[in-house]
């Protein structure tokens, strides 16, 4: 299925309706869809690099904004389903716990989860969920999805053709590094 997923979005890159296509993916990346907004992000700019940044900011707002619809689909389904759940095995409480760790941690979850190949849409979901700060979740969003996505343009509209080999392959775990590298930062000027 997931191949079949992936032949589907190399083919819509090329069509005429790809921006379109690119916003929907984008969209439903955030919140429920397994393939993310690259596999069609690369083709197109591959495609078209005089509108690299053009189809990094439609990843972008599209993506933010269906990470938006994961936020809301954590706290509507939180509220109507998951809390009497545990509140019925008596965990409502183990749950407050955690959502207040989490919270405190938002801005770095939201970060890491928007620019790695960890799946954004658990933060999203998870964010409503817990009720982060939205205003917050909102920013940190924009933040990592444009930084996410316009390294990759930035680095297609350079090199092109030859940099598509390197994304596909190995900017997941760049970006990992990255932020594995950052979060240790923090923690070593916190410990000092």
């Amino acid at each position: 299925m997931i191949r079949r997923l992936y032949d589907w979005t190399m083919r819509l890159a090329g069509t005429r309706h790809a921006n379109t296509a690119l916003a929907g993916v984008a969209f439903a990346e955030s919140s429920f869809f397994p393939l993310p907004p690259d596999l069609l992000l690369i083709p197109m700019v591959i495609a078209r690099r005089d509108r690299a940044f053009v189809i990094a900011a439609i990843s972008t707002v599209a993506s933010v904004l269906g990470g938006l619809f994961g936020y809301l689909i954590g706290w509507g389904l939180m509220d109507a389903i998951g809390r009497p759940v545990l509140e019925f095995y008596g965990k409502g409480g183990d749950f407050d716990s955690l959502a207040a760790q989490f919270n405190a941690l938002g801005f770095w979850a939201v970060l890491i989860a928007g620019v790695t190949p960890f799946p954004y849409k658990v933060i999203t979901i998870f964010s409503g969920a817990t009720g982060l700060n939205i205003v917050l979740f909102v920013l940190v969003s924009i933040l990592a999805r444009a930084l996410r996505f316009f390294v990759v343009a930035a680095l297609l509209w350079k090199w092109g053709p030859p940099m598509r080999d390197f994304i596909e392959r190995r900017l997941g775990l760049v970006f990992t590094v990255f932020c594995l590298l950052l979060v240790a930062g923090v923690a070593a000027v916190r410990l000092l």
